[in-house]
């Protein structure tokens, strides 16, 4: 199983950061929360943090943790492990992904998400966090 982790980043109006996967990537044209895989002696916390750098360079303030999810994409198994963020420096920046979206709460359920996103969703939305209708 592959550790994965990956950041739910709420500004401070309330809206997330989406980040669509480019085309030609596995999940190209899906939109999820921003991270990676865990590098071997790499604490979770440590990896969001090197991931968020990477992908949109910016610092990050790493929060509470939501529920594990474990998916399988074909015949790999993976363990995400989300974590609430928020932003202490820099502007992100789509480095690798298509595109980013400050997304309202209410419009969360109405993008195309990767499957193991889904249940983060769903998470937000029974802490009553989003108000959006989700379908897996």
């Amino acid at each position: 199983m592959t550790d994965v982790v990956c950041a739910v980043i709420e500004d401070p109006q309330g809206r997330f950061l989406a980040c669509l996967r480019p085309q030609g990537k596995h999940l190209g044209g899906f939109w999820e929360f921003p991270g990676g895989k865990i590098d071997p002696g790499e604490s979770p916390q440590a990896a969001l943090t090197r991931e968020l750098y990477e992908e949109l360079e910016i610092h990050a303030t790493i929060g509470p943790p939501l529920d594990p999810v474990i998916w399988s994409y074909g015949g790999t198994k993976i363990r995400l492990m989300p974590f609430r963020c928020a932003i202490a420096s820099g502007e992100p920046r789509a480095i690798e992904h298509e595109r980013l979206l400050w997304c309202p709460p209410e419009q969360l359920g109405t993008l195309p998400w990767a499957a193991a996103d889904l249940p983060i969703l769903r998470q937000l939305a029974a802490s009553q966090e989003i108000n959006a209708k989700l379908t897996s």
